[in-house]
């Protein structure tokens, strides 16, 4: 009889028990982070899910002893299982001591949310790698460059001889992202840190910077600690799923069992919320059908805007009808927020018309008038912007802030001015008991609803909105696009919806018209257009986005557009002209 040699079982490459990351604040403390354990096995990938304020990036920052002051680590052990079978407890080491920056950068690497803020821009992209390598490995200096030059094309940076000696402000934002990915890769760590790597990034080039960490990730068999708020990227990439909200755990387990076993009620929201965007909204769905054969109300013709040099519109035709919701989708620099603002006249376009048709059914060029006539034409026509933080004035209370357009028009002041706000206040859900309070007071979905508020105070026609829920978490998404749909049942208003989400733009929106370096390369209805698209930019975008589905990792799908030589790319593919 064989003996059977039973081996001892693998320990985690990472153990976090019991952690408690806390904030000294003048009322008490606050705990970012409350009771929280979780494992890494060394070569998995564990996504670390949750909104905004749920104490992910804290758990991260924990971890390599990098959290912002006044906080600190209060409880709590976080045990690295080094390879070659040493144990550290992360957690007990001095902040600023030599033992714990040993381990940053060389068993522990992360890569940040923003790039272009964690990057130098006095130094160049050669330099910081090449530090990264000199000071853990003590290289010299020929010998870094070279290695340098070695991780850039690994993470397939063109040219990285040249790429080397270039400032991060000459990068795009896919290729920072890149950089920081080969400055994280220089040591082999054994555990990447990746706090929300492809949230500013456009969905095709999130797709590409997510092959190559799982590519990377293979080769080197590292694990990987993924923190994400979207919910399509955690099926797509996660082995175990980790969610968080108010810095506790409220679920943790294997990927599938917590997409289609989820057992706590906060866990089942953010998937139905993702999956909600799934599909056509039910608002919609109640509506009788659009009537095609009214006159638009806003016609656009060989829109062109030029920038020196770069054209950041060509020869752009749509038209808007009443009561319509026209999406425009595209990555960023297709033009999408020129087009917005050219329409609003925040710029002044270069060639093409913006024919407006007035209530009174005169039409109005917007890209001619100026002065009394574009002051009276912007009452009918307002903006909704992408930040909901930077577009309030902070030193404003809400009731000023919604009140100011009635203000500045003559339309009311006084009590009446106060009657209207808090009537305002309550059609986009707020309290007016609320309305002398100042916008660092509000959540960002909240500051979102007084946004809304301030466009709608003139009763206008037609409203633009900029990326308006993009800053948003999933759960407050749907529900101010519920509210801009309900406003525009009760207010006949038309939009302009300017998004780079399609799951958004299939949600609400009628017909939808896709941009590609300041052209129109396709419009369609909107159903038609996110499902079965005609032109191969679309197909590409469509392509990439990740499916809220474990089960479904298919990525034989996805393709990268390539722009044919032909000067005929942009030839609208609706059979006919842009209506």
């Amino acid at each position: 009889m064989t003996d059977i040699l039973t081996l001892a079982p693998r320990k985690p490459l990472l153990e976090v028990k019991n952690l408690v990351t806390e904030f000294p604040l003048r009322t008490g403390i606050f705990k970012a982070v409350d009771d929280l354990s979780f494992s890494i096995e060394p070569g998995k990938t564990l996504c670390v899910v949750g909104e905004s304020g749920s104490g992910k990036s804290v758990t991260a920052r924990s971890i390599l002893q990098i959290i912002d002051a006044p906080g600190r680590i209060a409880s709590g052990s976080i045990m690295l299982n080094r390879q070659d079978g040493t144990s550290l407890d992360l957690a007990k080491l001095d902040p600023r001591g030599k033992a714990i920056r040993s381990v940053r950068g060389r068993d522990i690497a992360m890569i940040f949310q923003e790039p272009m803020s964690s990057l130098s821009p006095v130094h160049t992209v050669g330099d910081q790698i090449t530090e990264v390598l000199r000071l853990h490995l003590n290289m010299s200096k020929a010998e870094a460059r070279k290695e340098a030059i070695s991780l850039l094309r690994q993470v397939e940076i063109p040219n990285p001889d040249k790429a080397i000696d270039r400032y991060a402000f000459q990068y795009s934002g896919g290729m920072r992202q890149r950089a920081m990915i080969a400055m994280a890769l220089a040591c082999k760590p054994q555990l990447l840190i990746a706090d929300e790597p492809t949230t500013a990034l456009d969905v095709t080039t999130q797709a590409e910077i997510l092959d190559l960490i799982s590519r990377l990730q293979k080769a080197h068999g590292m694990a990987v600690l993924f923190i994400t708020h979207d919910m399509g990227v955690v099926a797509q990439i996660a082995d175990d799923v980790l969610v968080m909200h108010h810095g506790v755990a409220k679920e943790y387990g294997p990927v599938d069992e917590i997409f289609h076993a989820p057992k706590d009620p906060y866990t089942r929201m953010l998937i139905g919320s993702v999956l909600k965007l799934e599909q056509k909204a039910e608002i919609r769905l109640a509506r009788p059908p659009l009537d095609t054969s009214a006159e638009p109300i806003l016609d656009i013709r060989g829109l062109s805007m030029q920038f020196g040099d770069m054209k950041a519109l060509d020869e752009v035709s749509i038209s808007l009808l009443p009561g319509e919701t026209l999406g425009i989708v595209g990555e960023s620099g297709s033009g999408k927020t020129t087009m917005g603002r050219s329409i609003m006249r925040l710029y002044d376009p270069t060639a093409g018309e913006i024919r407006y048709r007035r209530s009174d059914g005169k039409t109005i060029d917007l890209a001619r008038i100026e002065g009394a006539e574009l002051k009276t034409a912007r009452r009918e026509l307002r903006m909704v912007f992408q930040d909901p933080f930077g577009s309030l004035n902070p030193r404003m209370t809400v009731s000023q802030v919604i009140g100011e357009p009635l203000l500045v028009n003559g339309v009311a002041r006084g009590k009446e001015l106060d009657e209207r706000v808090c009537h305002l206040m309550e059609q986009v859900g707020l309290d007016p008991a609320t309305r002398e309070r100042y916008p660092h007071a509000f959540s960002g979905g909240q500051r979102q609803r007084i946004g809304i508020a301030r466009a709608i105070t003139l009763n206008p026609r037609i409203i633009v909105a900029d990326e308006a829920t993009s800053a948003l978490d999933v759960s407050v998404r749907f529900q101010v696009l519920d509210l801009l749909m309900r406003l525009q049942d009760e207010l006949g208003l038309a939009y302009i919806f300017i998004s780079h989400d399609i799951g958004v733009i299939r949600y609400m929106c009628d017909r939808v018209g896709v941009m590609y370096r300041g052209k129109l390369v396709e419009v369609g209805e909107a159903d038609k257009v996110c499902n079965a698209p005609d032109h191969a930019y679309t197909q590409a975008l469509i392509s990439a986005i990740p499916r809220p589905d474990p089960r479904d990792r298919d990525r034989s799908r996805r393709f990268r557009y390539v722009e044919p030589a032909a000067p005929n790319v942009a030839a609208i593919t609706n059979g006919g002209a842009a209506r």
